[in-house]
C-alpha cells in the first residue's frame, strides 16, 4: 500500500476482490475527512491473482497520478 497527499486530499492504492480476481483501485479521501473514501479503479481491463499483485500496480498507478479534482476525480501525468 501507498499512500500520497495532494493540496485537499489523499489517495492510497488498494487491491478489490472481484468475481475473478483482483483489481487495481486507488482511494480518495479528503484530508481530515472522516467516512469512507471513494474507489476508483484503475486498470481496469485487467484482473490479478493475487491482492498482492493488484496492490503493487495500484502502487504503480500512483505514482502517475499528478491530482486529484476538487470533487476527487483522479488526475494522471500522460504517457
Amino acid at each position: 500500500m501507498a499512500r500520497k497527499e495532494f493540496q485537499h486530499h489523499e489517495a492510497v492504492s488498494a487491491a478489490v476482490r472481484g468475481d475473478e480476481g483482483y483489481g487495481a483501485a486507488i482511494a480518495v479521501k479528503g484530508l481530515g475527512a472522516t467516512g469512507a473514501p471513494a474507489f476508483h479503479r484503475v486498470l481496469q481491463d485487467r484482473t490479478f491473482k493475487t491482492a498482492m499483485a493488484a496492490d503493487q500496480a495500484a502502487v504503480d498507478e500512483l505514482e502517475r497520478l499528478m491530482d486529484v479534482t476538487p470533487e476527487g476525480e483522479l488526475m494522471f501525468a500522460q504517457d
